[in-house]
């Protein structure tokens, strides 16, 4: 089975070892010819500087590059400055986000929501930006209601994003029943599943409580079975996520982004028996 549509999700390194581990692995994930490749950015700003030196190794290796641009503590001015500073470089993709509230830190900055950060770049560059949002097939955490957090999706998308990139989850009904819900409120824009490789269950388990995305019962119960074989861990995993990765293709999802926790074997080897598929 191909994908059409691949993109990757990196993190900004923070050390001179890391930046050469992910430099190693864009490499490998780059055989595979992703539309771009992603680049998040932290809280409050704190990881800006990381970002951009990132985003401009990747344009240099040849593939386009989204960096991610949060709300969170963003000024008009700091956001106009950031964006001249990617345009002049040439990228022409961004991820816009409201994103995380780091603990005992409040909203600050000047836009509330991410469907005022599009509006705000579509207001200074027009269409120069394809512009990315986030969509969580199983409810954003902090929502009020599922019908609240559905009304600020298709808030972004009016507001002038392009097209929107999911929270990972593990279940496809969630997913497609997300996308009837979307087309129903009159937004066809692509909405691209977002795909968490398993190597660690541990750490699966902790990120999946912070962020909302629910590992059903018999999948945590055959991954905590496996106690610390790593290995056994790896190929049950790649088997649970290429399959999901299949029936999301098969069902009409536009293409697959992948989080790749600055490495490539999980996701290549997920890649691998979906194209055996």
């Amino acid at each position: 089975m191909q994908v059409a549509h691949l993109s990757f999700e990196f993190f900004p390194p923070k050390t001179p070892e890391g930046a050469e581990r992910l430099r190693a692995a864009r490499q490998r994930l780059y055989q595979r010819s992703p539309e771009f490749c992603s680049v998040t950015f932290g809280a409050g700003g704190s990881t800006q500087q990381g970002t951009l030196e990132t985003v401009l190794d990747i344009a240099a290796e040849g593939v386009r590059a989204a960096p991610h641009l949060s709300c969170i503590g963003a000024s008009r001015d700091s956001v106009r400055e950031i964006l001249r500073r990617y345009r002049a470089e040439g990228i022409r993709r961004i991820v816009a986000l409201r994103g995380d509230l780091p603990s005992g830190y409040g909203l600050g900055g000047e836009f509330s929501h991410a469907a005022d950060l599009v509006e705000f770049i579509r207001a200074e560059s027009a269409d120069w930006f394809h512009i990315e949002v986030a969509a969580y097939p199983e409810v954003h955490p902090q929502a009020r209601s599922p019908a609240d957090d559905l009304r600020h999706f298709v808030a972004k998308m009016r507001a002038g994003a392009n097209s929107a990139i999911t929270q990972y989850f593990f279940n496809p009904d969630a997913y497609f029943r997300f996308v009837d819900e979307v087309r129903k409120a009159g937004v066809d824009a692509p909405v691209v599943p977002g795909i968490m490789p398993v190597t660690n269950a541990s750490q699966l388990l902790r990120f999946s409580e912070v962020c909302g995305a629910e590992v059903p019962r018999w999948m945590r119960l055959r991954l905590l079975g496996f106690g610390d074989d790593r290995d056994s861990i790896v190929d049950f995993g790649r088997d649970v996520v290429a399959q999901l990765c299949c029936r999301l293709l098969a069902g009409g999802a536009p293409g697959l982004h992948f989080y790749t926790l600055n490495q490539a074997d999980a996701s290549l080897g997920v890649l691998e028996r979906v194209a055996a598929a």
